[in-house]
């Protein structure tokens, strides 16, 4: 007996696997190969499939998956396609880049627009899934008081995430849930020398530890396990120069929708050197939240925490530097 979907899509690098087990799913390499193919069943493809004039009006639903990135333009040229919208994602994650002025709010996410600024969807306006597979018990109170009003839990194996450290251990404070290691310095806007070094010193424990995850006995923790995270290119490149080549480093955008055991996030910036984007970039709430909420065990926080006194313009400014404030609390073991 044949299982698994019945229809076609334009989707590129198929695996084996999946191609097998939805045998009557047909692949195409081109829009109009699957729109023209399609006679009913599952149709999977990309904005430019479904805002073309020969798939209008052909669906009863369209699921627009990771919605928080998919712009209103978008939405309003494949909304034709179909009766019904299902919007899937997060908004209080990254939106899609984009560039030029938009008036109004036209620039904005679809799902962002949606939910007219609400960090957790109200019960009239949809469903929101309150429980994370990722992050373990401590880390994630940190991030669903600080994003999610506090309504986020996780279940209930992911208590089981933890390290074990070996005695001696100068940076490592905590075995779960989030650690701000304090490194004042000056003058630094983008990049910071002095959070590489106590990156590269945190790495070098780390690896001397063991993780327990979820299923499965302790082991080594391995360089893949953990991510870091910068906000600005030239701190990238700095860690990428003294970090072994296999280390996983880049910007917060690149590893949105990724996961480690452990989270390293280098802050760059000196007190009173917020960058050329301003606190409304370094200590965005968003970003902080994608970068903190990679880690499923630990999250470590690297930066300077006299920023806590940086003078805010705006109550929005003081909202993120409240955030940072509660990450400075971090510290302590």
């Amino acid at each position: 007996m044949q299982v698994g979907f019945s229809g076609c899509g334009c989707v590129r690098d198929v695996p084996d696997e999946f191609a097998k087990e939805h045998a009557r799913f047909e692949f195409h390499a081109t829009n109009g190969g699957a729109a023209g193919d399609y006679a009913g069943g599952l149709i999977a493809g990309t904005a430019w499939l479904f805002a073309r004039d020969d798939t209008v009006e052909r669906l009863d639903y369209l699921f627009i998956d990771e919605a928080g990135q998919v712009t209103l333009a978008n939405v309003a040229a494949m909304s034709r396609s179909a009766t019904n919208l299902v919007l899937l994602g997060d908004q209080m994650q990254l939106e899609q880049p984009i560039q030029g002025a938009h008036p109004g709010q036209s620039g904005s996410s679809a799902l962002g627009y949606y939910l007219h600024g609400h960090a957790v969807i109200p019960d009239h306006l949809g469903i929101f899934l309150a429980s994370t597979y990722r992050m373990h018990p401590l880390l994630c109170r940190f991030v669903s008081e600080m994003v999610y009003e506090g309504r986020l839990h996780p279940d209930e194996e992911n208590e089981r995430q933890s390290l074990h450290q070996p005695s001696g251990t100068r940076w490592l404070r905590k075995n779960a849930g989030i650690q701000f290691s304090p490194v004042e310095h000056e003058g630094n806007s983008q990049c910071s020398e002095e959070e590489v070094k106590r990156v590269v010193a945190i790495v070098k424990e780390l690896l001397r530890c063991q993780l327990t995850e979820k299923k499965g006995k302790p082991r080594a923790l391995q360089l893949n396990d953990i991510l870091v995270v910068a906000p600005y290119n030239m701190q990238v490149r700095k860690l990428q120069e003294a970090l072994p080549k296999a280390a996983r480093v880049g910007s917060v955008d690149k590893f949105q929708g990724q996961q480690a055991a452990v989270v390293i996030v280098s802050m760059c910036s000196s007190f009173g050197e917020a960058g050329p984007r301003g606190l409304s970039f370094l200590l965005d709430k968003n970003r902080l939240n994608v970068a903190l909420s990679r880690a499923t065990t630990l999250a470590i926080v690297v930066g300077d925490p006299r920023i806590v006194n940086s003078p805010a313009g705006s109550i929005a400014d003081v909202e993120r530097i409240n955030l940072y404030c509660r990450l400075v609390k971090e510290r302590q073991s």
